[in-house]
C-alpha cells in the first residue's frame, strides 16, 4: 500500500493527498507535486502515519521531489510575475468593458499555466479576454469565477470581532451555515449583526450550534408547569448556557432557578392546573 501524505498549497486551504513515492517526509517539508495544473509547490501537513488510507479511494498523483532552493526561488519569482500579470489583465478588462472584479492570479511552478480568479454579479463571457491574455503572455490561461465566501477566503480581512476572518486563517473548508443556527442560539435575526464581510451568514454561527442544540434539549418549554421549593410555578424562560430556568410563581413573582431544582409536573397535574383545578 502506498504511503500517503497530505499537502496544502495555501494557508487555510484544503488538504490534498498524494502518494509519497517512497520519499521520507515530515510535517512542514516543502514538496513539488504533480497536479491537474502541472507541477506545484506545497508543504506537508499530514505525514503517512497520520493518514487513514481506507478513507481515500481515488487514484493519487505522486510527490515529485522535496522542494529544492531553486524551486522556492522560482516560486518567489512567479509571485512577482503574478503582480505584473494582474496589471495587464486589469487593462484588458477595462478595454473589453467586462463587468468583473479581478482578485488574484496564480502560476503553476513551471510558469506554463495561469489561473485568474475573479468575482462578478452574473455570468461573464470572457472568451475574448482569455484569447488576448494567452496571446500576450504565451501561457495557458484559465479564468475562474468565485462566490462571495470564497472571495473573502482568498483576499482575507477582519471580522466584526476584530480578528482576521476565520476562513482565511484556519477554516480549510467552508461549511453550510443556516439561519436555523442563529435561531437555536437565540441570536438577533438582524442580517447586519449575523453576517460577515462577505455578506453571508457568519461561519462562527456553526461553532457552538451543536452544543446549543444538545443543551436546549435539556431545557424546559415555556408554559410548562413545575414544582419548586418555593411552590408551584410556570416556566417563562431560561438560560441555556447557565442551565437555569426562569419561573413565575403563583403570586406573580419571577425567580431564576438551576434546572435541577425544578420538577416537571405530570401531564394530568399540569392539565388540572391550566383548568384551575388544584
Amino acid at each position: 500500500m502506498a504511503d500517503i501524505v497530505g499537502v496544502r498549497f495555501k494557508r487555510a486551504g484544503r488538504i490534498y493527498y498524494f502518494d509519497s513515492a517512497g520519499i521520507e517526509l515530515e510535517v512542514n517539508d516543502h514538496v513539488v507535486v504533480e497536479t491537474t495544473r502541472g507541477l506545484e509547490l506545497g508543504w506537508v501537513i499530514v505525514i503517512p502515519s497520520q493518514v487513514r488510507a481506507n478513507g481515500i479511494t481515488t487514484p493519487l498523483k505522486s510527490v515529485v521531489r522535496k522542494a529544492e532552493a531553486e524551486d522556492r526561488e522560482r516560486a518567489e519569482n512567479l509571485e512577482e510575475k503574478e503582480k505584473e500579470t494582474l496589471s495587464s489583465c486589469a487593462e484588458l478588462i477595462a478595454e473589453l468593458e467586462l463587468p468583473m472584479k479581478l482578485l488574484s492570479a496564480e502560476y503553476n511552478l513551471e510558469g506554463s499555466r495561469l489561473t485568474i480568479f475573479f468575482s462578478a454579479e452574473g455570468r461573464i463571457d470572457f472568451r475574448e479576454l482569455v484569447r488576448q491574455l494567452s496571446s500576450r503572455l504565451k501561457v495557458r490561461v484559465e479564468l475562474r469565477q468565485i462566490g462571495p465566501r470564497d472571495e473573502t477566503k482568498l483576499m482575507g480581512g477582519f471580522g466584526r470581532c476584530g480578528r482576521p476572518v476565520c476562513c482565511a486563517t484556519f477554516l480549510s473548508e467552508l461549511r453550510p451555515v443556516s439561519i436555523k443556527m442563529a435561531k437555536e442560539q437565540n441570536l438577533p435575526l438582524n442580517p447586519m449583526k449575523i453576517s460577515g464581510i462577505c455578506g453571508r451568514l457568519l461561519c462562527c454561527l456553526g461553532y457552538e450550534y451543536e452544543q446549543y442544540r444538545l443543551m436546549k434539549g435539556k431545557m424546559l418549554r415555556e408554559g410548562q408547569h413545575v414544582s419548586t421549593a418555593t411552590g408551584m410555578a410556570r416556566v417563562v424562560g431560561g438560560n441555556v448556557l447557565a442551565e437555569t430556568v426562569l419561573v413565575e410563581l403563583e403570586n406573580g413573582t419571577t425567580i431564576e432557578l438551576p434546572l435541577n431544582e425544578v420538577t416537571i409536573l405530570s401531564e394530568t397535574a399540569s392539565l388540572n392546573r391550566r383548568r384551575g383545578i388544584k
